[in-house]
């Protein structure tokens, strides 16, 4: 008799506590519907029922220092790289000096242009004993290239290649390889315009489509080696002995 009672208590445990478990969640059912139905704030419950509204535009830019970034990255517009930066000091593409057709044949310029592999080699075969011997001092870093002499600067289009300069004692050297988008004719122009303007001398020389712009002002010299490019602009080098 007493084994019979025990399996049959195994056996109503289950049901017993599965009764207990349905009746709980019908007393939380029970709860949720009045505080849902009855209780809660009708101007509340609207409230948290309303669609939340947000601006895509703001939203693309937000968050900026999560983990996660937005998706598309913040950008400010880029002008055209045929848009000439506005600098007053600097000679406009449209109000240029002509340039003296150049004298045909292989100057002391263009000859040290074909013998120099490195910017340094080029500056050293300078025809200018100043700027020759500051060239045994060149340090190669992009700052050069901000440090210009101011009446032989950049174009406003350049697209710096390497540069090179010295300072120290009678030393301003800079030397600068570049490209701008803008036409042979055009750079010839634009760097005879600075050098006429600026007081320099200035003489053409061509060979072989290799153009070279040189001069003197007093103690201070430049040449300006220039060639056209195949997709329309020009590769120029720089030497200037005044830097800033």
């Amino acid at each position: 008799m007493g084994r019979r009672a025990e399996l049959l208590a195994v056996l109503l445990l289950p049901l017993a506590l599965a009764s207990c478990g349905g009746g709980q969640d019908q007393n939380v059912d029970a709860l949720d519907d009045e505080i849902a139905g009855n209780s809660a704030d009708p101007q509340l419950m609207g409230a948290l029922q309303d669609q939340i509204m947000v601006d895509p535009q703001l939203a693309q830019q937000s968050n900026k220092d999560a983990i996660r970034p937005p998706s598309q990255p913040y950008s400010a517009p880029v002008p055209a790289e045929t848009v000439a930066a506005a600098t007053p000091a600097r000679p406009k593409d449209g109000e240029l000096l002509k340039a003296p057709a150049p004298s045909e044949g292989k100057s002391d310029a263009i000859a040290a242009r074909e013998e120099a592999v490195t910017l340094g080699g080029l500056a050293a075969r300078q025809k200018d004993p100043r700027t020759a011997q500051c060239a045994t001092k060149l340090n190669y870093s992009a700052a050069w290239a901000a440090r210009m002499p101011a009446d032989m600067p950049l174009h406003p289009q350049a697209r710096i290649v390497e540069a090179a300069g010295a300072e120290g004692g009678a030393c301003g050297l800079r030397v600068v390889s570049f490209s701008t988008p803008q036409p042979l004719e055009t750079m010839i122009d634009w760097y005879y315009t600075r050098a006429i303007r600026g007081g320099y001398t200035a003489e053409h020389q061509v060979k072989d489509g290799q153009h070279v712009l040189g001069g003197t002002k007093g103690d201070a010299a430049y040449v300006v080696f220039l060639s056209a490019r195949a997709d329309g602009g020009t590769d120029l080098d720089l030497i200037a002995n005044r830097g800033s």
